[in-house]
């Protein structure tokens, strides 16, 4: 029996070709497919303006700098998050303020969002877990409320869509990955949507350097900037993608309904929220996290991942809790701060997920999960 991955990307030949004729180009860095990316993205998104990246962690950096994040400043993001996240605000020299997380949603909580506000906090960065929107009405309440910026870490959540509207079409700044375990790729790569054309131009100098040009054909600098533009390579895989983007999605809906129908376990895991009421379509299920029922077992989470491996079957892990990182704990973050955050992490795996899976192999997968667990039950 073949290997099952618990993520990969769909590449097909007319994509491999795309890229073939970029390397015969020899246009290799950015180029006139990073134009033709932008405006596709553009045109995905409501035609709002969007600015590629070669990857979300740098677009994430850049739109701290757009904003003018830096020391003294607070930045709130939920614990339950990537390290890039965390990582970015500290690196921007503001302070990182956690808050925790819904159990099954995973998604940030709001009410201590709105506790954790003080005057220096300058913006909210909310991650969209797996591909489901956090509540977006509310959001932009607290935001607009307390005059806050917003950056939404829709690193997972491409194709996903809010009250029939696509995140990334509204709001402020989204950021999105396109590294190959996400919805789409460009093998590496991220873009930024702004809801303002002057800051999605800044964006275009801090990319590069922050190189802006002269009247004279020279150029200057007036903010160190990073070197993250989007290589046209990358670029023209990006925009083939992009195409398929909205059928692997449903596709991927179409598998989660089948791990719903399918996945029983004795002890039973906590499964993952699906999408909000009246909105099918709202969740792009960039992945498919249970919990184990860890303190019914007698093997740890790495002993399942094992038992799975032996199996022919992959998984992953979403997430470690950003707060307990040695990053954190040097700034005083202890076990105990965030409850669902911290079960969370010690009993998250991440299944099989990704379009060119078959309901079989979903089949294989939950009668794996089920004989391990019903196997190991105290």
């Amino acid at each position: 029996m073949s290997y099952l991955h618990f993520a990969r990307p769909t590449i097909d030949e007319d994509m491999i070709a795309c890229i073939t004729e970029t390397l015969r180009s020899l246009q290799l860095a950015s180029g006139p497919h990073v134009l033709a990316f932008e405006k596709a993205l553009s045109q995905y998104f409501a035609g709002r303006p969007v600015r590629v990246f070669t990857s979300a962690t740098a677009a994430m950096e850049v739109a701290f700098q757009i904003l003018g994040i830096g020391l003294g400043d607070e930045v709130i993001t939920p614990a339950m998050t990537f390290f890039s996240v965390g990582n970015m605000i500290t690196k921007a020299g503001a302070k990182t303020v956690f808050v925790d997380c819904d159990l099954v949603s995973r998604n940030i909580d709001l009410d201590q969002v709105e506790r954790a506000i003080t005057p220096r906090t300058k913006a909210i960065v909310p991650t969209h877990f797996s591909g489901l929107p956090c509540d977006m009405d509310r959001l932009y309440a607290i935001a607009a409320h307390h005059k806050l910026r917003v950056v939404e870490d829709a690193a997972l959540a491409i194709g996903s869509s809010w009250k029939g509207k696509k995140i990334g079409s509204f709001g402020d700044m989204v950021t999105f990955s396109f590294h190959p375990n996400k919805n789409m790729t460009s093998i590496e790569g991220g873009a930024t949507v702004f809801a303002n054309a002057q800051e999605a131009k800044r964006a275009e100098a801090l990319r590069f350097h922050g190189i802006f040009p002269l009247a004279d054909r020279s150029r200057d600098v007036d903010f160190p900037g990073g070197k993250f533009n989007l290589p046209d390579v990358n670029a023209s895989l990006g925009l083939a993608q992009l195409g398929r983007l909205d059928a692997w999605c449903a596709k991927r809906r179409e598998l989660v309904d089948k791990y719903f129908a399918t996945f029983k376990t004795d002890p039973p895991c906590v499964l993952p929220a699906r999408a909000w009421p009246g909105e099918p379509e709202g969740h792009s299920w960039n992945m498919f996290c249970v919990l184990l029922p860890l303190e019914h077992m007698t093997i740890t989470r790495k002993q399942f991942r094992d038992e799975m491996e032996r199996r022919g079957i992959g998984t992953g892990m979403s997430y470690e809790a950003m707060h307990l990182t040695t990053l954190y704990r040097n700034m005083g973050h202890r076990e105990g701060e965030f409850p669902n955050t911290e079960r969370i992490a010690r009993e998250t795996v991440t299944l099989p997920l990704f379009p060119a899976m078959t309901l079989a192999d979903v089949e294989r997968v939950c009668a794996a999960c089920a004989e391990i667990i019903a196997g190991s039950a105290k």
